[in-house]
């Protein structure tokens, strides 16, 4: 598939022609899928069903209902070319995934699609970690979220070193603090953690002479951040939040939109701390 897509041409996530296949009942509390439209090296324009299991094991269901989200596709866009392809986060056995097929009375269908199990890049560490990909600094920061989960310590120093490899990559500007904000959501600390963390970043940033302005600049607040930045601050932290929720949960009730709209920074912490371990809305906002 990689090796297919002409790179150069931009993408486009299909959005709605993706939510008027999926049925509003079937937005799964542990998964959440993107329609993405590329070209292929020959001109063509081909669409792509990217379906993300957050938590939970992926079993017979889940190649069910892989099949169905496809046919519906196919059904309501005959004239596009549609591929499939499904990313698995969490731990689990998923030998079985991969796979759809139904059989009676000589009747037989086969539904294959390609499976990436991110917890099996585990095997291949180094390779991420040598990458001057992006995406491996994605699957890197998943790796590690799981991996010190609970081990608040651990996950300092896991932390540090990921910041300190986007400096030596050479990423623009824009990619290095996407990816920062990233790292700083996925990987949360406590509050005495962070200022230990900004302090190092510090003195890093010092070493390499590189400066970014990072999302973990909350450490600012206590050095007398003015209001108005401090309200910038929340009013940014909300909006990640909000990324984050409709990433892993799709489409978000006009309830909740507000509900994080108008939270205060405490708040947004502890919600921002719940979701990669929520399996549903109600997880994070109960």
């Amino acid at each position: 598939m990689h090796r297919d897509i002409d790179w150069q041409r931009p993408h486009e996530f299909l959005d709605k022609e993706l939510q008027q296949v999926v049925r509003d009942s079937e937005a799964g509390r542990r998964h959440t899928d993107k329609l993405v439209k590329v070209f292929t090296l020959d001109g063509s324009e081909t669409w792509v069903l990217v379906h993300v299991e957050v938590q939970g094991k992926a079993d017979r269901r889940f190649n069910a209902r892989m099949f169905r989200y496809y046919y519906r596709l196919q059904d309501k866009y005959p004239q596009r070319r549609i591929a499939s392809v499904a990313i698995l986060t969490d731990k689990g056995s998923h030998r079985a995934v991969g796979h759809h097929e139904q059989e009676l009375w000589q009747t037989r269908l086969s539904f294959t699609f390609p499976v990436v199990d991110l917890q099996r890049w585990k095997q291949d560490q180094p390779s991420l970690e040598n990458s001057s990909n992006p995406f491996a600094v994605v699957v890197l920061t998943q790796l590690e979220a799981h991996r010190t989960k609970g081990d608040d310590n651990a996950r300092l120093v896991s932390k540090f070193s990921l910041m300190k490899r986007l400096y030596r990559r050479g990423y623009s500007r824009s990619e290095v603090l996407e990816l920062l904000r990233l790292i700083d959501w996925m990987l949360a600390l406590p509050p005495e953690l962070e200022e230990k963390l900004g302090a190092q970043m510090a003195r890093f940033e010092e070493e390499v002479k590189m400066s970014y302005v990072t999302s973990f600049e909350r450490i600012a607040e206590k050095r007398g951040m003015q209001r108005g930045m401090q309200q910038g601050e929340v009013s940014g932290r909300a909006q990640m939040l909000l990324k984050l929720l409709v990433l892993k949960f799709g489409e978000l009730p006009a309830s909740i939109e507000s509900k994080v709209s108008q939270a205060g920074t405490e708040e947004l912490e502890v919600w921002a701390e719940r979701v990669l371990t929520a399996d549903s809305l109600d997880d994070i906002f109960a």
